[in-house]
């Protein structure tokens, strides 16, 4: 009897860069697994959910990959091969810091016009970025995969789930992408551009099947996954967060509200319920609470 989230992908069709990604990923998968290399999946950035077969119209979510690329970033400096499961378009580890900024307020033109200076305020920063990143590529810790649909980003974390199972039984899963929870199937969806004039449009949107729940029961059952759970109303945090952890079976549940989620988090673990929290001097001085998530993410995981 097929469930919700298998006809799902019977329904549906698989990115086109999606055989070449399983081909990247089992090849980053098996290299870092076999030099003893711990390996962490993240996924990050908003999926996007077309109303047409043939899309020029979509709905979409405001989440750029803020958390996700940053995490990444920490991952690397306690020493994880990353496979960077990420929207197409948004931040990204290392060029956030490109891109969160006006690059063209960090340049200055100097010798009559001739040379370009990376201006002082920015110059030790962007300085130790880069050698970061060099580093990075020198030592190929870092694999970047890229999806834009709801249905992209669902085909690639069951791929990369399995991948993970089979070679790497045991790896991290960091959740960070948000994820639709509604969509149209492709059965009720219309072939063409849908027309204003045929009238104010009526849309009739289904639930997305959970896939949080085959993540650990059948996709990579030996993984060590975190989740993220976002609130509007701070009272159904704490109780949104332990139903997850229930439900999906999921190491450890991160709960945050969105007006707060840069300054708090709630990391709720089966055994245990802490709050990470930044300083107004920390959020100054350019601190991110990422770095306090995976410092405690990384310290949970040696000791599982």
């Amino acid at each position: 009897m097929a469930t919700e989230w298998s006809t799902f992908f019977l329904d549906s069709k698989p990115p086109e860069n999606y055989a070449s990604a399983l081909e990247q990923m089992t090849g980053f998968i098996i290299d870092k697994h076999n030099t003893g290399t711990k390996i962490a999946l993240v996924t990050s950035g908003g999926t996007t959910v077309p109303l047409e077969s043939q899309t020029v119209r979509f709905i979409d979510n405001f989440s750029v990959g803020t958390r996700g690329s940053a995490s990444v970033e920490y991952f690397l400096k306690h020493d994880y091969a990353v496979i960077f499961l990420h929207r197409r378009g948004s931040l990204e580890p290392f060029k956030r810091h490109f891109m969160q900024a006006n690059f063209l307020d960090m340049l200055e033109l100097t010798d009559q016009g001739q040379t370009v200076n990376v201006r002082d305020a920015h110059h030790h920063h962007l300085v130790g970025v880069l050698k970061e990143y060099e580093e990075v590529k020198r030592r190929n810790l870092l694999l970047s995969i890229s999806f834009t649909t709801l249905s992209d980003y669902l085909f690639l974390l069951k791929g990369a789930s399995e991948l993970l199972q089979r070679h790497s039984p045991g790896s991290l899963m960091y959740l960070a992408a948000a994820v639709s929870d509604f969509y149209i199937p492709a059965q009720e969806m219309p072939q063409h551009k849908i027309q204003s004039g045929d009238g104010p449009l009526q849309l009739s949107l289904q639930l997305v099947p959970k896939m949080l729940s085959p993540l650990v029961s059948q996709w990579a059952p030996d993984a060590f996954v975190v989740s993220f759970k976002l609130e509007t109303d701070p009272t159904l945090l704490s109780k949104k967060a332990m139903a997850a952890l229930e439900r999906y079976k999921h190491s450890i549940v991160i709960g945050n509200i969105l007006k707060t989620r840069k300054k708090e988090v709630t990391v709720v673990t089966p055994n245990s319920q802490s709050s990470i929290m930044m300083t107004e001097e920390e959020i100054t001085s350019g601190k991110e609470i990422e770095e306090k998530i995976i410092n405690e993410i990384t310290e949970i995981y040696c000791k599982k």
